[in-house]
């Protein structure tokens, strides 16, 4: 693949990730043009063995983090209920655009590594296996890690649904 059809392909999704993980159009768009920029100077070297797409997504999160700490910002970790709340399905709200709005302002608050997942799973759409190696991890740890994010977010969406 050469790298063009790389960018026409993939700078969508890339730009998707990078919003999800940013909540800022343009700060995103910048992470994205980076992300490509820096792909660009590496593409040669880029054996092919992992996806391309995953690749990606790997710069643009580590351009995410340098920013994070170029702000002095701090992502921090902390513990999430174990059980899921009946009611609401997260994905079926995402598609509506107030929810998703909803969704989008409580991930730009949640812990990582469960934002990053949650975004990598449903809006950058990689399956379990991807993610996991794009931390890696198991395929397990990021099936349990996007299900507590998942939690979190159910149990969010359902207490501000009681506060209506």
């Amino acid at each position: 693949m050469e790298f063009e059809d790389a960018y026409q392909r993939y700078f969508r999704d890339v730009y998707r990730f990078t919003l999800g993980l940013t909540q800022d159009g343009p700060l995103a768009e910048e992470i994205t043009q980076e992300t490509f920029f820096k792909a660009l100077k590496a593409f040669e070297k880029f054996d092919g063995s992992k996806d391309i797409r995953s690749w990606l997504f790997t710069i643009a999160r580590n351009g995410f983090y340098d920013h994070c700490r170029a702000q002095k910002r701090t992502i921090s970790q902390e513990e999430l209920p174990q059980e899921l709340p009946e009611g609401v399905r997260i994905e079926e709200q995402v598609e509506d655009e107030e929810q998703a709005f909803a969704i989008h302002q409580f991930l730009h608050s949640m812990a990582e590594p469960y934002k990053e997942v949650f975004t990598l799973r449903v809006f950058g759409e990689l399956p379990f296996e991807k993610i996991g190696r794009l931390f890696g991890k198991s395929a397990n740890w990021a099936r349990v890690t996007f299900y507590r994010a998942r939690v979190q977010i159910t149990t969010q969406m359902e207490e501000t649904e009681h506060e209506i």
